[in-house]
């Protein structure tokens, strides 16, 4: 059937106006172009719409019960292709991101609150995952992209560096590490330890940071967030090794951070991307403010981080 949008206008437009020449100045057609469309329709449909003579237009029985229905397809049609504009001009849609949970509890919110402003119709649906985990939730494309890091080269997955993130001693204010400008990783096993689950990628670098140097450890206790790491830490309950961004949720108050001596601890925080699938124009538009919050952490966060480190 060659009917088209332009045929279901001229209709409605007709069954409004009932005169030729008001419903095509309507349309900014000329009148005989909109005649030619409904008897096109008329034709396509096999069915007379219209009785017209010179002074009037009127509606068959046909095209009276027809008009409901078209104004209602007319309707739902602008919709779509409202809704598609605004989704291509990245003004709405809808986001769907892995993430690592110490970035969802430190960086996140800010990047949130940008886009919020620049683009109050575009909505964020975060899953929060384990590095392990963030990979796979993309090449199974059940999320846009993600933000996290990659051990080692995937062949299914883009990675794209944002910042590089470095783990650190945290302790509580007073503790007598605070005098020290780094600490080794066998002073920190005399502690009692507050690690991640193992689950974690930040719990996988401790580990193989501990078996590199020889250093067995049981953690006195394993919590899943970073939030409850320093929760117990500032109860008084041990030490615990994060990476230094999670002095974000201190604000210096009650912990002091410092540097682990002798071992690479650092980690490459990036975005994961299937390779060679494009991004809808939403997730393009929060890739951008992501970036744009993040090219500036190797600098101004990490300058705070480092003041906490040095206890200021």
């Amino acid at each position: 059937m060659n009917v088209d949008f332009r045929h279901l206008q001229a209709f409605v437009s007709a069954a409004r106006y009932r005169n030729f020449t008001r419903a095509a100045k309507s349309l900014d057609i000329s009148q005989p172009t909109f005649t030619v469309q409904i008897r096109q329709l008329e034709a396509e449909l096999g069915v007379r719409l219209l009785d017209r003579n010179t002074r009037s237009v009127q509606l068959t029985r046909a095209g009276r019960e027809l008009v409901p229905t078209v104004e209602r397809l007319l309707r739902d049609l602008g919709s779509i292709l409202d809704s598609a504009r605004g989704a291509s001009a990245a003004k709405s849609g809808s986001v769907i991101v892995a993430v690592l949970p110490s970035l969802a509890a430190t960086i996140l919110p800010e990047i949130l609150a940008s886009l919020r402003t620049e683009h109050p119709g575009v909505s964020v649906h975060l899953r929060e995952a384990p590095a392990r985990r963030i990979a796979g939730l993309v090449q199974r494309e059940e999320v846009d992209f993600g933000i996290g890091w990659i051990q080692g080269k995937d062949a299914n997955a883009q990675f794209t560096p944002l910042f590089t993130d470095r783990l650190s001693a945290i302790f509580k204010a007073g503790s007598k590490l605070e005098r020290k400008k780094t600490v080794s990783l066998r002073e920190l096993a005399a502690f009692p330890l507050i690690l991640t689950d193992r689950e974690s990628s930040v719990r996988s670098m401790v580990d193989e940071a501990f078996e590199a140097t020889g250093i067995f450890i049981n953690p006195v206790w394993e919590v899943a967030y970073m939030s409850t790491a320093l929760a117990l830490v500032r109860a008084g309950l041990g030490v615990t090794i994060l990476p230094g961004l999670a002095l974000d949720m201190d604000g210096g108050r009650h912990l002091r951070a410092r540097p682990i001596g002798g071992a690479n601890l650092d980690r490459r925080i990036g975005v994961i991307q299937a390779e060679g699938r494009s991004l809808s124009p939403a997730a393009a538009v929060f890739l951008a403010a992501v970036s744009e919050v993040c090219s500036h952490l190797d600098g101004e966060k990490m300058g705070k981080a480092a003041r906490w480190l040095v206890g200021g």
